[in-house]
């Protein structure tokens, strides 16, 4: 014993996130407050844990960037149980992990919970210590008590045989048990029930969880889908401010702003990101009007912190930037290099001087003016357009007349110089088409290894190859959607069928199966299964539109004629629902026998005018 204390201490980036979501929060209304009720907390810790705006947009799947519940498994989970109190956090966290989920509790957790199992409990004495968790052991603590309760164990002796098992000592587990079964049956319990909990303490606790660390953890869930919730612009701000050097995270949380009326019926058209911008940009994404996130400077790619701080400090001490000429002539050209420039001009940074083709071609002209100045000055030499006492201004350099990029090319370069799209998506057209199909991903295809899914995606390259083995062509194709970029690898019939399909800039939708090798555990190809263009699904009749209707929303007559006007004006194949609960995928759904819909745009936009944009929406028929 060498006397020392030994502590751990965990950093999080998610109390970075929910501190800068808080600040911003309070710059913009003055307090941390809710928006509909008005209540004001002095910190996060005040908030009650019972907002039921909090669960609607859980039980929705709207966890992205809710700590500990990002993956999909946490979030079908929480959407399976139809997630509604504070305890169905603390227990989900405990349960999405391999322990519960071997043995199969978590899924008996759930159905007990919605009430479509008898909750039951091994033992009588037991229902005390299981009731909160449905009769389903879910926490270490619990495993103790067990113990306790049924072997008469001590709280110390009860640890010990947790701790057996939590470090899988094979040895020490047999002995624990054993003195388990046999103090248990002395104790008057059953034999075969002694053992089956046993088994059951065995197979839990190999990888359980406690519940003073799963509520902890809980806590701060809570509190960033409270924000999420009430503040969307500000909790992205700060979270995508966290991820700034992390370009596929980047991607995916710009993808899930664009996506949050999904979850947040309320954010009806999602919270736009801006391009980057020199005079309103921090280092950081900020939240601009509670509506809107502007990118952050420190995320274009070339452009420094030494260039950004003196992009800040210029307009601290001078206001906002008028012109490119101004704005070079302002910042310091040591630290803001040519290229950089040509960055924040491919990035959309400087669209308030002109159009971004403009701004490109008359950067030399006004960097080499700039330099020249800063040369005579530095010379102490009067400017050869002085004269006598009168002194005429040296005339600045004009942004020559020139047409704008087309989109592809402004996209391109914008890719270039961010990592990503922001201004626009080469599947803008298609959003709604997309959004049908799952929720597989190019960002998260390896949670899908070993399963069939379907992705709508972009082609952005395709390479053709001959195989060594036989000489035959495959493909390997580059593909991207608003979460990020995957690989296709298409073989013999499949690539022979699809590569006329497959073509540069085509948006598709893929079938396939995701690769579970071992080697591509991180970034996983899809191995192509069919191709068909994204436009022919619209109308082949596998689609259906989803009009979702909240429990006790008043459905007026004079609506439903509305709605009927609408469809009537677009017939065509897909059928019409009408879905009843709060979109956590388990409400009744009321399909129209005799309406049927072409699912164009304009009667997309027609439905959503009368019930709200995150009302409506296309889902597979």
């Amino acid at each position: 014993d060498a006397g020392m204390l030994k502590m751990d201490f965990l950093g999080l980036k998610t109390l970075t996130v929910i501190q800068d979501a808080v600040e911003m929060v309070r710059t913009r209304v003055g307090a941390l407050r809710h928006p509909e009720s008005g209540d004001v907390w002095e910190s996060m810790d005040d908030v009650p844990l019972d907002d039921p705006e909090v669960y609607r947009m859980l039980a929705r799947g709207g966890t992205s960037g809710v700590f500990q519940f990002e993956s999909n498994l946490a979030m079908e989970k929480l959407r399976a149980m139809r997630c509604d109190r504070f305890d169905d956090l603390v227990a989900t966290n405990a349960l999405i992990r391999p322990g519960p989920l071997d043995s199969g509790m978590t899924d008996v957790y759930i159905r007990r919970k919605l009430g479509k199992e008898k909750v039951t409990f091994p033992h009588p004495a037991l229902e005390r210590t299981l009731e909160p968790t449905y009769g389903v052991i879910v926490y270490q603590e619990q495993v103790m008590r067990i113990a306790n309760l049924l072997a008469g164990f001590s709280l110390a002796e009860a640890d010990v045989l947790r701790k057996a098992v939590g470090k899988k000592d094979a040895a020490l587990i047999k002995k624990e048990l054993g003195r388990f079964i046999s103090r248990a049956v002395e104790r008057g319990t059953d034999k075969r029930l002694a053992e089956e909990l046993a088994d059951q303490i065995e197979t839990f606790g190999r990888y359980g969880f406690n519940k003073s660390h799963s509520a902890a953890y809980s806590l701060l869930s809570y509190h960033t889908a409270w924000l999420k919730a009430h503040y969307p612009a500000e909790f992205m701000a700060a979270l995508l401010s966290s991820v700034l050097d992390k370009t596929d995270n980047v991607v995916k949380y710009i993808a899930e702003c664009r996506d949050l009326s999904r979850h947040i019926p309320k954010v009806e058209d999602g919270v736009e990101v801006l391009p980057p911008d020199v005079n309103e940009s921090g280092w950081k994404f900020t939240s601009t009007d509670g509506e809107r996130v502007r990118f952050g400077l420190g995320a274009v790619r070339g452009v420094g912190s030494g260039a950004v701080q003196s992009i800040l400090r210029a307009r601290e001490e001078g206001g906002p930037f008028s012109s490119l000429f101004e704005f070079l002539e302002r910042i310091d050209l040591r630290a803001l290099n040519k290229r950089a420039c040509e960055a924040l001009i491919a990035a959309g940074a400087l669209d308030a001087f002109g159009h971004r083709a403009q701004l490109l071609a008359g950067l030399d002209a006004a960097y080499s003016e700039v330099q020249a100045r800063e040369a005579e000055a530095a010379a102490g030499q009067a400017s050869l357009f002085d004269g006598g006492s009168a002194e005429v201004e040296r005339p600045r350099p004009q942004l020559p007349t020139l047409p704008e990029w087309e989109e592809q090319d402004r996209l391109a370069r914008e890719k270039e110089a961010l990592g990503f799209f922001i201004s626009g998506h080469p599947m803008d057209r298609y959003r709604d088409l997309a959004r049908a199909f799952g929720t597989a991903n190019a960002g998260n295809l390896k949670d899908f290894a070993g399963e069939e899914v379907e992705l709508a995606c972009v082609v952005t390259k395709v390479a053709r190859q001959i195989s060594r083995k036989d000489g035959a062509e495959w493909g390997r194709v580059t593909v991207e959607d608003y979460y990020g970029t995957a690989t296709v690898l298409a073989f013999r019939e499949t690539w022979l069928e699809a590569r006329d399909i497959l073509q540069q800039d085509a948006v598709v939708l893929l079938r396939g199966k995701i690769s579970n090798r071992e080697r591509d555990e991180e970034d996983p190809p899809l191995f192509l299964d069919g191709a068909e263009l994204l436009e022919t699904v619209r109308r082949s009749g596998r689609l259906a539109v989803a009009i979702e209707v909240e429990p006790g929303q008043e459905v007026t007559g004079d609506l439903l004629s509305r709605t009927r006007q609408v469809l009537r004006a677009h017939p065509g194949r897909a059928p019409v629902e009408l879905r009843l609960g709060n979109g956590n995928g388990s409400a009744p759904r009321l399909r129209s026998r005799s309406i049927r819909v072409d699912p164009v745009d304009e009667a997309i936009s027609g439905l959503r005018a009368l019930y709200g944009k995150g009302r409506v929406r296309l889902v597979r028929a």
